[in-house]
């Protein structure tokens, strides 16, 4: 494709009912990519705002009323002879009415981790991922005791954690898998920092990949069924990430820390001017506590991550 071709911009509705699940449509078969699954949403016209295409697209698709909640994720793509940008955001529908089958072949709501199962476009993949992940990763301090840890976890699943990194060495294997069965018996999902071999090997949900292994890949380290993270500092290792194909990133460190009392702080601002255009969930790190949790969301982040602000 022509480096000049135009970029059509796409407003796209992740709509969440209150349950939970998300409402997902069906292209009409003589359309581009007919037949398959997606989010509804069409094309922002001239001097249109994204969330007034939103709520357009959506009543002459689907004959409902939605309101735009904040951004989600926006992914640029190309397809062969065109270039789109989906501007995603979650919506809620309003309550009382039924969606109707005007532009589309059907529609359905589905469980967030049911999504996986339909056929969509390449380029609703990061929709989905961005979907089934939650808005606080909790990442488990590296030493602790590990009964004191184990209770730290307990108190944290019960409050609805849904995803953790697992930070202590893998060479502990009965406490590892301890925390395993404790997470899934919660409906949590456990990702292990280290070896990917080693990961898939105690029975994790997947691997973190430090920036450093992150830098040894040249392809995914894991099949599509576990998630793979990555830790990332700038956007050379955002462009590691993609080539890697990770599910999710962690970018860091948007506030100065104890920890690292030499890194300088992205800030929200250049934090938001990373991502803007990034094709993955993205969580922000870095001195970050619930209170936070907004302004990630703002800046088009999946949500936050921490050691001592989430536990």
């Amino acid at each position: 494709m022509s480096p000049a071709a135009e970029t059509i911009h796409v407003a796209v509705a992740a709509i969440r009912g209150g349950d939970g699940h998300v409402l997902i449509s069906r292209r009409p078969d003589h359309l581009h990519q007919g037949g398959l699954w997606e989010f509804p949403g069409g094309k922002v016209e001239p001097g249109e705002a994204v969330t007034e295409a939103l709520v357009r697209e959506i009543r002459e698709e689907l004959d409902i009323t939605v309101t735009p909640r904040r951004p989600l994720i926006r992914v640029p793509f190309d397809y062969p002879g065109r270039r789109v940008e989906l501007d995603v955001w979650l919506t809620v529908p309003q309550p009382g009415e039924t969606p109707r089958a005007l532009e589309v072949a059907e529609w359905r709501w589905v469980p967030s981790a049911g999504l996986s199962a339909y056929p969509f476009p390449a380029a609703n993949t990061p929709i989905v991922r961005a979907l089934t992940l939650p808005e606080r990763y909790a990442i488990t301090p590296a030493e602790e005791d590990g009964d004191a840890l184990l209770a730290r976890l307990d108190r944290a699943l019960a409050s609805g954690l849904a995803l953790v990194q697992w930070r202590r060495a893998t060479a502990d294997a009965a406490l590892l898998r301890e925390a395993i069965r404790r997470c899934h018996a919660s409906g949590a999902r456990l990702l292990v920092n280290g070896d990917p071999a080693a990961a898939r090997g105690a029975g994790a949900d997947g691997v973190h990949l430090s920036s450093a292994r992150l830098r040894s890949l040249d392809a995914r380290p894991l099949p599509a069924d576990m998630l793979v993270a990555a830790s990332c500092h700038g956007p050379e290792e955002l462009d590691l990430a993609l080539g890697a194909d990770a599910d999710f990133v962690v970018l860091s460190p948007v506030r100065a820390t104890p920890s690292h009392p030499r890194a300088h702080p992205l800030g929200w601002p250049r934090f938001a001017e990373w991502i803007a255009a990034f094709p993955r969930p993205v969580y922000a790190l870095g001195g970050m506590s619930v209170a936070d949790l907004p302004d990630a969301l703002a800046a088009r982040a999946q949500g936050i991550a921490g050691i001592r602000g989430l536990w």
